[in-house]
């Protein structure tokens, strides 16, 4: 292990580019955090629709795609800096016209698809600053460490936010979500410094789509994203539909989720060698989805929660799968691939919404939710070979 390994987070927050990317992205998860808790209890009491409530949650995840399919070039060949205050920027004027009282849905929705493409963009941006501005070895530490951070502020948000909606309700939780994205633009701007581009060939449609059909032109790189993508956006499909399963207790099964996965970045980033991080990631793909099974019995809420926070901890698979594909990716591009896998992370995370929403509006929610963790786990246990091969191919 690396010696930044070795001394840990600590050492990382004395970097302080890192330290300003990171507060700025755990800004960034709380606003988002309160925003989406805001808007999918909004259209919960207009529109008692599990479908549309789930979409509302994670309907931003459709449009990262549009991303990654188009733009996200710019994250490797624009000045970084620049083009990360940006897109904040932009992200900044959406949160906050959510917030504008008598909005229509079909407003707020279209603002969703707005933000997710923005988003998408920053996320690679962001993603290939992090790999510049830390050793390549401390790469998965970091990672952890923003995951664990993101998993505690979205417990804190969704606690915090089930409180503050009976006291500001959504229109105040929409004011305090674009406050920490505007506090999170300013923080990145105090902190991060100009980085040189790192690809010369000019940003637009072509550069992106020469370098995403290279991407999936490796199959170790394809096989990598199917085990990224798929499981995870599932679960969170199950995840979007607590809402429409108990109102009155979804914040404490969406903070069950959060906490299991801070715990699980946690063991996997900070306490395994990367070695046993590969060797878990099978294993970790399984615990998430395999406790929502227990959905179908409808058992009381305390056993549903300790089954989310198991749950939760699965996410931490993420952490090897992403190294893997850092390893296997050109520096030039590593803006974009990252940008790629995240907006496909998230995509899948949209279409799981999706699904689970709508089988929610034939199954009851608890059905759904069961219904889509079984095919979570029968593409976990289907794909094995087929990664198997991949991995193999890697060592040659």
């Amino acid at each position: 292990m690396s010696s930044t390994t070795l001394t840990g987070y600590r050492e990382l927050l004395r970097n302080r580019e890192f330290a300003g990317l990171y507060a700025g992205f755990t800004l960034t998860v709380a606003a988002a955090t309160l925003s989406g808790f805001a808007l999918g209890t909004l259209v919960h009491q207009q529109t008692r629709s599990p479908f549309l409530t789930a979409v509302s949650m994670y309907g931003a995840t459709f449009a990262t795609v549009l991303g990654a399919l188009t733009l996200m070039s710019v994250a490797d060949a624009n000045r970084p800096r620049r083009t990360l205050l940006a897109l904040q920027s932009v992200s900044l004027a959406g949160v906050a016209a959510q917030g504008l009282p008598g909005l229509p849905l079909a407003a707020r929705f279209a603002l969703l698809l707005v933000l997710g493409f923005f988003q998408s963009l920053g996320t690679g941006t962001r993603m290939g600053l992090l790999a510049e501005v830390i050793p390549a070895a401390a790469y998965a530490p970091a990672r952890s460490l923003m995951n664990i951070t993101s998993g505690g502020t979205a417990i804190l948000g969704f606690a915090l936010g089930a409180v503050l909606l009976r006291e500001l309700g959504p229109q105040g939780l929409f004011v305090l979500a674009a406050a920490l994205t505007g506090l999170g633009l300013l923080v990145t701007a105090a902190t991060v410094r100009e980085h040189s581009i790192r690809l010369v060939s000019r940003p637009g449609l072509r550069q992106t789509w020469a370098t995403n059909a290279e991407l999936f032109a490796h199959p170790s790189r394809r096989a990598l994203l199917v085990k990224l993508w798929v499981p995870n956006g599932l679960i969170v499909g199950c995840e979007a539909l607590f809402i429409a399963y108990d109102p009155d207790r979804a914040g404490t099964l969406l903070a069950a989720g959060a906490a299991g996965m801070l715990l699980g970045d946690l063991i996997v980033g900070r306490l395994l060698t990367a070695e046993r991080r590969r060797r878990c990631a099978f294993a970790l793909r399984l615990l998430l989805a395999v406790p929502y099974l227990l959905f179908v019995l409808h058992p009381p809420v305390p056993v549903l929660a300790v089954a989310v926070f198991l749950a939760g901890a699965g996410f931490a698979a993420t952490l090897p799968l992403q190294e893997q594909l850092l390893e296997l990716t050109p520096g030039p591009v590593r803006g974009q691939v990252q940008g790629v896998e995240s907006a496909g992370r998230m995509t899948w995370q949209g279409l799981g919404a999706a699904l689970a929403g709508g089988l929610a509006q034939v199954l009851d929610p608890g059905t759904a939710i069961t219904a889509v963790a079984a095919v979570s786990v029968a593409v976990t246990l289907a794909g094995r070979p087929f990664t198997a091969r991949a991995e193999a191919q890697m060592l040659l």
